[in-house]
């Protein structure tokens, strides 16, 4: 029992390094640059607390104690740098609003699939219009991508849809591209944290319920366009 005790521990920090050095090496894949940049901020930091050393008279032992500091500099800008590599490489395609609605985190609901999709040409996904749903305490979310026009049109019948079921529940509406009155998916989930809180945890959890039970209108998705394909690192997005 004794032996099973003391190997937990050790398993748990192999745990944390293998996950280190998964991040690692996806981050690479998505931006080359990245090892540079925590070299650079290791060093940095690390000199940093040298200099402090020699102001306090205590160059060795601030080092030392630099060192994790350094360390853990380095990876928060790995995560980071990853996190903005992944959306960089999802920015444009179908499906992106819901891939980056999956790096949401704690207390909201996302759907996995669009709530409502149309295609002018089922065989060209770039012509898909989408609408996907988040519901947290600041309401439920709908996020549209896709042309201007079919799109708006798909996102306002789900709005209707909706408050017809939540008459008293906030229903905000979210655009996902580069132009004026638009969100830019990489500050998407950001933008979705930043609403104002009108519901409580367990209204959150009965409205989620209450769509649910519901269902959803969703239109088959056009052939040849997989929403879920268009995903984002979760971990280097959450590596910070």
């Amino acid at each position: 029992m004794a032996r099973s005790d003391t190997d937990a521990p050790k398993k748990q920090r192999f745990a944390g390094l293998r996950q280190i050095t998964t991040l690692f090496k996806q981050s690479r894949q998505l931006d080359p640059k990245v090892p540079w940049w925590m070299l650079g901020t290791f060093v940095v930091v690390l000199a940093v607390f040298a200099v402090l050393g020699q102001v306090f008279d205590h160059p060795i032992y601030l080092t030392v104690i630099g060192v994790p500091f350094a360390l853990l500099a380095a990876v928060i800008v790995m995560g980071r740098l990853a996190e903005r590599a992944a959306y960089r490489g999802i920015e444009g395609q179908t499906g992106a609003a819901g891939a980056a609605l999956g790096a949401l985190r704690r207390g909201w609901f996302r759907d996995e699939q669009p709530v409502a999709v149309e295609a002018s040409r089922p065989q060209d996904p770039t012509s898909a219009a989408m609408v996907f749903r988040a519901v947290g305490r600041p309401g439920v979310v709908l996020v549209s991508e896709g042309p201007i026009g079919r799109a708006t049109k798909l996102v306002e019948s789900e709005r209707k849809r909706v408050q017809r079921v939540l008459p008293n529940v906030a229903v905000h509406v979210v655009r996902v591209g580069t132009g004026e009155d638009e969100v830019p998916v990489r500050k998407l989930t950001g933008k979705l944290n930043r609403m104002r809180p009108t519901l409580s945890k367990a209204e959150v959890v009965a409205v989620h319920k209450r769509l649910r039970a519901l269902g959803a209108q969703r239109l088959p998705v056009p052939k040849g366009i997989d929403p879920m394909r268009a995903r984002p690192d979760r971990r280097g997005m959450r590596g910070r």
